[in-house]
């Protein structure tokens, strides 16, 4: 219960989280978050402004002493992703997130947490709040849609901000301090197809691919959890291959930046190989669940017989489609030759949609150098182009270069091994972080990341540490003790 999360300490940033998760904040959708943080900045009596895009600006001046200390932006996204179990009945529209404490982790009923990043929008705020924190001037930037193309950050104009430093509350492992990230690019393929009619000698089934974990398609496409979309292409491949399966609907995925979870398929089989389709696909999920065991223990492939459907596709653009996607990359396409154990490049085949003569696949590429970026988007154009689809790239946004000369950085270090007794490790990551679109506007600002322990991130299964919440807001606070002068 939401209660319960209120008497978590520190309580004025597990408030101020607990305020934040009452008000509906999809991306794209943050009309009524917006207006929340602006009645709240005002509510305080400080600077309160909306950019021209829906970017909040609260400010406040420094506190007694502190007036010499260069101005800071703290700065974090007030979107969140929207991810639900299919068991779940909850309407993201409409409703505030319903969390609960679970040992020393926050957790929501059913579905994404909002950690990522109102954790980060919640310490803000408890700081604007505050009579007692000691800090130097901060201009509080909450940029929108973060999650789904990070437009706000794109949107934000120079001359907005003055701050010479940029603390950007959306990193996710406390003992990490961010210094660089990757780009990133949407790659969308679609095109329409002519639909058949069913012949009589097929019967319809229904394919399920469920139980995956899901998560950070940047944060964890390394650490091979299973894509709903390619098992569901695996089975589709075979099917055809044995069994003549056909495709009628698929549906499979959904937000670019986590990886999928669940797909379901509506197919038609030949009548005659019906028990052995039915026995074949016991042994194939039998072998896949196998290879999955380890990272993905509750990965379930169930069949169920049903209606036969009236249309399937066109059977040549079917076998394109299979062979695309079973070709396109996903995953790890490079690893980076400079950062040792950071992955470069890579690609989520996020959505894949077959229904009504339309097909739509959405994927989402990173990388933390640009060439590498674009290379991977061509492939995986070259490929959806070899079976006739029409490519769109959308949404590209750089990566933020590491600056390891970083004054504010230098700060952090020490004070880190201060307070925690061992070296922070410095890093960049490979998801994208707005501090790279900020800089361009921004060059001359010095910027740096860091946050409290989130996992699952982008999935039902996010999750806050609330120890860690208490390192984070201890490492905050004196951070801003510590700002340099001007």
């Amino acid at each position: 219960m939401n209660s319960e999360i209120r008497e978590l300490e520190p309580k004025a940033v597990w408030n101020k989280f607990a305020d934040l998760n009452a008000v509906p904040r999809p991306s794209k959708k943050e009309e009524r978050v917006i207006a929340f943080m602006k009645d709240f900045g005002k509510s305080l009596g400080l600077e309160t402004l909306e950019d021209a895009v829906g970017n909040v600006i609260i400010k406040k001046p420094a506190t007694k002493g502190m007036e010499d200390r260069q101005t800071v932006v703290m700065q974090s996204h007030l979107d969140m992703v929207h991810q639900k179990n299919n068991d779940t009945n909850f309407d993201f529209d409409n409703q505030g997130i319903d969390m609960y404490v679970d040992g020393d982790w926050v957790r929501a009923n059913g579905t994404t947490l909002g950690a990522d990043n109102g954790l980060g929008v919640a310490t803000i705020m408890a700081i604007l709040e505050s009579k007692e924190i000691a800090h130097p001037a901060i201009e509080a930037l909450f940029t929108i849609d973060e999650e789904t193309g990070m437009t706000g950050a794109m949107g934000l104009k120079p001359g907005v901000l003055s701050g010479a430093i940029l603390l950007n509350l959306d990193t996710e492992e406390d003992d990490e301090i961010g210094v660089g990230c990757a780009g990133g690019i949407d790659v969308t393929a679609t095109r329409d197809y002519e639909e058949e009619d069913t012949p009589e000698s097929k019967i319809g089934y229904t394919i399920t691919v469920k139980g995956l974990q899901g998560g950070h398609s940047g944060m964890q496409i390394h650490e091979g959890l299973g894509n709903a979309n390619k098992i569901m292409n695996r089975i589709m491949f075979d099917g055809f291959e044995h069994f003549g399966l056909r495709i009628s609907e698929i549906n499979g995925g959904g937000l670019r930046n986590a990886i999928p979870r669940e797909s379901t398929a509506i197919v038609a089989i030949d009548a005659s190989k019906e028990e052995n389709f039915v026995t074949h696909i016991a042994e194939i999920s039998k072998a896949i669940k196998k290879e999955y065991k380890t990272m993905e223990p509750h990965l379930d492939i169930l069949i169920a017989k049903v209606q036969t459907p009236k249309k399937i596709m066109d059977l040549g653009v079917q076998e394109g489609l299979t062979r695309a996607i079973y070709a396109a990359v996903n995953g790890v396409y490079r690893m980076s030759a400079d950062i040792p154990d950071l992955v470069e490049t890579s690609n989520n085949i996020a959505k894949v949609s077959v229904k009504d003569g339309k097909i739509h696949i959405g994927c989402l590429t990173r990388s933390s150098v640009e060439s590498s970026k674009w290379d991977l988007a061509h492939a995986l154009r070259a490929t959806f182009e070899l079976t006739g689809c029409d490519v769109d790239f959308s949404g590209d946004y750089p990566g933020w270069t590491p600056n390891m000369d970083s004054p504010i950085l230098k700060v952090m270090e020490t004070l880190y091994e201060k307070l925690n007794h061992e070296k922070p490790h410095v890093a960049a990551c490979h998801a994208g972080l707005e501090c790279g679109i900020l800089g361009k506007n921004y060059p001359e600002m010095d910027m740096i990341s860091f946050g409290p322990n989130i996992k699952g991130a982008h999935s039902p299964d996010e999750r806050a540490q609330i120890s860690s919440v208490q390192k984070f807001w201890t490492f905050v606070l004196e951070i801003l003790k510590q700002i340099p002068k001007k």
